[in-house]
């Protein structure tokens, strides 16, 4: 371990949460992953077994050489058992003092590959490009309805993250509420913006650069960094260096430069890490119709971001119960070790 100094607690500026900063950072091989490897070769969401798996929502054709017209790069599938369904109306209702309501709206897997077991950081800038591009397209695609409020494009890679499929997949859920996480964040952005008109998240860009310590890798539009008050260990967040509230509004310049940004951090990440387990998301802006509780400054005081934790611990009972997170790696200690890898 290094030791730092005394421990810290320090204070989440969009959250107002409060972490613990443990004065002696562990070390990347201080971390124990047992991982078994997949003995699958095969899956329904291989190529060659399109007709075993649910019909399909879109695709992205490949552009290899010698490639068909039935050849696909990603591809987009309703989710096998899914929690919401985009069938129906909403159905709002009260039970008792409770309420309640359909559970309308997506589910859906991100196939981002035709080939099965590979590994998220060696899909390749190309291909990685066209799975962001597809990330785009359903999010813009499922803005359009009415009845949804947001759309959450996430990622579990390895079995400790909740994986279910040993193929390369992403998945989208696409709710007719805010979830309360996101609504914690679009409420703190609000209120900073209130206060200081300015977007919390450009500012938090200014000072990672200004301060050099948490970021990992820069990029022509991109800033990977351990952010000030992480939740867990080798925590990184991606956000662009200009200022933009919806994922779905992503340049093509950004598009190949953000596919770069993440690869390059998956790969540090494994290089470090072989065996670990992680979730990414995207949090972006809810779906932009005109409701009547909708804010004006929506669109200048957030910040689209993704968010990449490693699943190296199990979240105890403080943590649980009081929201108070405890950090064994500083975030200063996290960014030092993927700048060097």
């Amino acid at each position: 371990m290094i030791k730092t100094g005394s421990n810290e607690l320090r204070k989440d500026p969009l959250l107002g949460r409060w972490v613990a900063v443990l004065n002696r950072s562990r070390t990347p091989a201080e971390y124990v992953l047992p991982q078994p490897e997949s003995s699958e070769t095969s899956c329904i969401l291989c190529r060659g077994r399109e007709g075993e798996a649910p019909k399909e929502i879109m695709s992205i054709k490949s552009t290899c050489a010698g490639a068909s017209d039935k050849d696909w790069a990603t591809r987009v599938v309703p989710n096998v058992d899914p929690i919401f369904h985009i069938e129906g109306e909403l159905g709002r209702r009260g039970d008792g003092m409770y309420d309640k309501m359909n559970s309308i709206g997506a589910n859906e897997i991100i196939i981002e590959s035709p080939h099965h077991n590979v590994p998220p950081e060696e899909l390749g800038l190309e291909q990685m490009t066209k799975v962001i591009i597809t990330y785009r397209e359903r999010m813009a695609d499922l803005e359009k309805d009415p009845r949804m409020r947001y759309t959450l494009i996430y990622k579990n890679s390895g079995s400790d993250a909740g994986a279910v499929y040993s193929h390369p997949i992403s998945h989208l859920a696409s709710t007719p509420v805010i979830p309360k996480r996101v609504k914690e964040e679009l409420d703190g952005a609000k209120q900073y913006f209130a206060y200081k008109e300015r977007c919390i998240f450009c500012d938090i860009v200014s000072e990672e650069l200004r301060a050099g310590s948490r970021v990992s890798l820069e990029t022509k539009n991109f800033l990977a960094f351990c952010p000030y008050a992480s939740k867990f260990p080798f925590e990184v967040w991606i956000m662009p260096k200009n200022h933009s509230c919806a994922f779905q509004d992503i340049s093509p310049d950004e598009t190949e430069d953000f596919a770069l940004i993440l690869s390059s951090i998956l790969k540090k990440m494994r290089k470090l890490f072989s065996g670990v387990s992680f979730n990414y998301f995207i949090h972006s802006v809810p779906n932009r119709m005109p409701r009547k509780d909708h804010w004006h400054t929506l669109g200048e005081d957030y910040h689209w971001h993704l968010e990449m934790m490693p699943r190296f611990l199990k979240t105890s009972g403080f943590e649980w119960g009081s929201g108070f997170y405890i950090l064994p790696t500083s975030p200063e200690a996290a960014s030092k070790y993927l700048r060097e890898v």
